[in-house]
């Protein structure tokens, strides 16, 4: 009975975080999709004020006590990333070099990997942006369906069938299958977009390779929260953790499709 009752409570253990996750990602994707829906000034502030909140989460990680400083710098990541959605192309990195400059300046360490990470979390939420200003909806639509499908089928494959860890120094409850789980979900969601909103049939491949940078992003934050000994980014979003938390995927999915759209258009 014992060893029966045991097994129960770790399973039950193992789906605990279940109905938080569920509920808050079900409010996510409903003011997300409206925001999308809308586009313009609203899907740039929806997305700016994330941003915004990876800034201040990304500063708390490397200096938890410059608390001041690193709200100043959300904020003013929030306002420059407003600014450059509607601004030329041009002068855009200009504008993200404030909230990036002063982020660093903030910090008496790391100097260099927080520019890196705040240059990729600020490009990539330009780049999602950019993506629905400049293209027409069903690709961001695309874009999202896709990264929110890799990372259900890597929770519910990694939960269900477990097995060898993907890259366990770095991210321990990451596994081989909730990876592979993941990438077949992405080719599996670009045939439903080639099929329902008629988007060219390269988009399945194209789909498992932005799958891939989408879970290289989830790896880049894990290898931080590991460097700087914190669970989460921060506990803005119940059963999700952090704003980075729940968007590092997206951002590093939305950073590869916009540097690949303005290359080869």
């Amino acid at each position: 009975m014992s060893g029966s009752s045991a097994d129960q409570s770790a399973k039950s253990g193992r789906w605990a975080d279940l109905l938080p996750r569920t509920l808050s990602a079900i409010v996510m994707l409903g003011v997300g999709g409206a925001s999308i829906h809308f586009g313009g000034l609203a899907f740039a502030v929806f997305v700016s004020v994330c941003i915004g909140a990876v800034v201040w989460e990304v500063l708390r990680m490397f200096h938890p006590g410059g608390k001041v400083s690193a709200v100043g710098c959300g904020v003013l990541g929030t306002a420059a990333l407003i600014l450059a959605s509607y601004l030329p192309l041009i002068a855009v990195p200009v504008v993200l070099a404030v909230p990036l400059a002063l982020g660093v300046l903030s910090l008496k360490a790391h100097r260099r990997q927080v520019a890196g990470v705040l240059a990729w979390v600020l490009l990539g939420g330009f780049g999602l942006i950019w993506l629905r200003d400049a293209y027409w909806v069903g690709w961001t639509y695309w874009l999202i369906f896709v990264v929110v499908a890799t990372d259900v089928a890597g929770y519910f494959c990694g939960k269900y069938f477990g097995g060898r860890k993907f890259w366990p120094a770095i991210s321990p409850k990451k596994t081989w299958s909730g990876t592979a789980g993941g990438w077949v979900a992405a080719a599996l969601t670009g045939v439903v977009c080639v099929l329902s909103i008629h988007l060219p049939p390269d988009i399945i491949w194209i789909s498992v390779f932005v799958s891939m940078f989408s879970q290289g992003g989830d790896i880049a934050e894990s290898a931080l929260k590991r460097q700087t000994g914190i669970k989460d980014s921060s506990q803005l979003i119940p059963g999700h953790g952090g704003v980075f938390d729940r968007f590092d995927g997206m951002l590093g999915a939305g950073a590869l499709c916009f540097l690949v759209a303005i290359t080869w258009g």
